[in-house]
């Protein structure tokens, strides 16, 4: 499995902020790295691929099982990327701004069913 942290090695991808949702995102691996009990939750990590042609973005993040069997960010503000969010003017996101955009990726994923997948609940 490829480590989620690896995306800090990747090269750069500069996006504009506008155009984020012409990249097609993919799962790539989730990785349950606390398998949990009845006192201690889930952990781990999963990393996606967005493919804009001539680069490959990558965003990866932590997961915690909640009780009721929810699947949630570990910490929305600690999402793992490549990207770096341009403005219409070519100037770089502020980082407030660039998590924003992030966490809207990653809330169009289908990724808590591949997070379930990997604890074996589908």
């Amino acid at each position: 499995m490829t480590p989620a942290w690896i995306v800090y090695a990747w090269p750069r991808v500069l996006c504009e902020a506008a155009q984020v949702s012409r990249l097609q995102f993919a799962h790539l691996s989730t990785q349950v790295l606390v398998a949990g009990d009845a006192k201690h939750p889930a952990m781990g990590q999963t990393l996606w691929l967005g493919d804009g042609g001539r680069s490959v973005a990558g965003v990866a993040w932590d997961w915690i099982s909640l009780p009721a069997g929810v699947v949630a960010l570990a910490d929305p503000l600690a999402l793992i990327t490549n990207l770096q969010f341009l403005n219409q003017a070519g100037e770089v996101l502020a980082p407030l701004e660039s998590v924003c955009r992030l966490n809207e990726i990653v809330h169009a994923l289908p990724w808590q069913y591949e997070v379930e997948r990997a604890l074996g609940l589908h």
